[in-house]
């Protein structure tokens, strides 16, 4: 992540995207696959051109459906950071940073027991989980507990494009973006 200042002399978040280039391995039509989708290839793996499936030759493919879009594009075509424009909006989508077990207090943001008054080992406990009344002596499905934390798909919308490098294929993104360093992340126009 990085500040970027603009004319007015305002001071703006931003996170740096490495964005492609990616290339079209394959253009699912509704009359052969049953429904209309672009797939897309990032980082080359290898330059041998003579692989039979195109998707084998990288490191990364995703799929975008294009149900009722016009879509001109063929495979092998390539799409780099200039598809995008300063002041677009995009939404961006990822995998979470992986948090491992957490309890009720980090995880649901439980305020815990009270400090005082005989409470010896019970700070950060849920509380009672069952119920006689309401569940008839069980669990009930969906009781927020303890659990593992993190590594959720997400999806950041209405964030800005601030600057474009074409040169180098990165684009500036305002705001925060879902993972850690190096996470890989889808990003749309909206």
């Amino acid at each position: 992540m990085t500040q970027v200042f603009t004319e007015d002399g305002s001071v703006h978040v931003a996170t740096v995207v490495q964005a492609g280039p990616v290339v079209v391995t394959q253009v699912k039509g509704k009359e052969k696959d049953g429904y209309e989708a672009i797939q897309i290839g990032f980082m080359a793996k290898s330059k041998n051109e003579t692989e039979k499936a195109a998707h084998k030759r990288y490191a990364h493919v995703q799929e975008f459906r294009t149900e009722g879009e016009k879509v001109d594009l063929k495979v092998g075509d390539s799409i780099d950071v200039s598809t995008f424009a300063v002041n677009d909006t995009v939404e961006v989508t990822g995998i979470s940073k992986g948090k491992g077990f957490q309890g009720v207090v980090k995880r649901h943001d439980f305020r815990g027991g009270q400090r005082t008054h005989g409470q010896k080992h019970s700070e950060r406990e849920p509380g009672a989980i069952g119920g006689r009344g309401r569940a008839g002596g069980r669990v009930s499905k969906g009781i927020r507990m303890a659990g593992r934390m993190g590594s959720d798909r997400v999806t950041v919308k209405n964030l800005k494009v601030l600057q474009i490098d074409p040169a180098g294929g990165f684009i500036l993104i305002e705001g925060a973006l879902p993972g850690h360093r190096g996470t890989l992340v889808s990003v749309k126009s909206e």
